[in-house]
């Protein structure tokens, strides 16, 4: 009788399309959380933890503990429930130590308070770049795979000597016939990203890649397993033989046609936070704010005459 050694189960969110995880070592009993999802109505503002619950039943239902609740980077598409998660079910949230590049970037973007300090205290744990760490008895390695965001980390899995293993790739690669991520955020570099996903692709042929994300083409339903080989031999975007200059030409021009996400601005402010939010205003309401003229093409540009606010606007 075989024992498992590595358990890996995805939970796909519709809403976001985006795939967060269980890793566990069920002999241990103890698991991580990859990219969990806190659902936000951006319509009414409200809040849900549908999707968090579901993962947490999930850990109850097979009594594993919660070690670490991961993120491999601060998503632009949706909030995260680490801190939901952390305050059900314990666990150390962490990620990447360059989210200290992203939150620096953000603060004045969302003029945040003067008691947000932009050095990754929010996190309990900040992984440098190929950094080892244990869930359970696995061994997991902090790969910074750079270009979509300056704090990208992927999360190899290593679970038994000479086994190819798994890696949570975030949002460096897609499935195959979908591609790559974008590359046009704040701190984000074509030429870096293909970089960081050829260091993805000299892994062994054999070594299961999971996404973060499926968008999938019409006709195919939701997936986010595929391995090295698959992506080297039909990733649309970076299959063997695309050379970086014609990578970041494609990557640049599609992404200058890319409309922002929906939920960017309200993800990105908390996700800086470790999943927190914001403090409190003198009315005791917490809120989101909504930055004029922060991002995407119009970013920086004036705003139309009358509608300014400052001094002398009404004059």
């Amino acid at each position: 009788m075989t024992t498992e050694r590595m358990h890996i189960q995805g939970f796909y969110d519709p809403a976001t399309g985006t795939i967060s995880y269980v890793l566990a070592d069920p002999q241990a009993r103890q698991a991580a959380v990859i990219d969990a999802v806190l659902d936000l109505d951006p319509k009414s503002g409200q809040l849900s933890t549908t999707s968090a619950d579901r993962i947490a039943a999930y850990l109850h239902a097979q009594g594993w503990q919660l070690q670490w609740i991961l993120e491999t980077h601060a998503h632009a598409d949706h909030l995260s429930a680490a801190q939901y998660l952390r305050h059900q079910l314990g666990g150390q949230v962490a990620m990447g130590e360059r989210i200290r590049d992203v939150q620096r970037v953000f603060r004045s973007v969302f003029h945040f308070e003067p008691g947000f300090v932009p050095d990754g205290r929010q996190f309990d744990r900040l992984f440098a770049a190929d950094e080892v760490f244990q869930v359970g008895q696995l061994s997991v390695t902090a790969l910074w795979v750079p270009g979509h965001t300056p704090a990208d980390m992927a999360y190899q899995v290593q679970d038994g000597p000479g086994e190819a293993g798994a890696v949570f790739v975030g949002d460096t690669l897609f499935m195959p016939d979908v591609g790559t991520a974008r590359a046009d955020f704040p701190g984000g570099d074509a030429a870096q990203l293909y970089r960081s996903i050829h260091q993805l692709l000299a892994l062994p042929g054999d070594t299961r890649l999971f996404m973060c994300h499926d968008y999938p083409p019409a006709g195919r339903e939701p997936a986010w397993e595929c391995t090295v080989a698959d992506q080297r031999r039909s990733n649309i975007h970076v299959h063997d033989g695309v050379r970086e200059a014609d990578f970041v030409h494609m990557r640049q021009a599609r992404d200058a046609t890319l409309a922002m996400p929906t939920l960017i601005l309200p993800s990105v402010q908390i996700n800086v936070r470790a999943g927190k939010l914001p403090p409190a205003q003198d009315d005791g309401r917490i809120y989101i704010q909504l930055p004029v003229n922060a991002l995407g093409a119009g970013a920086g540009q004036p705003l139309p005459p009358g509608l300014g606010q400052g001094p002398g606007a009404d004059s």
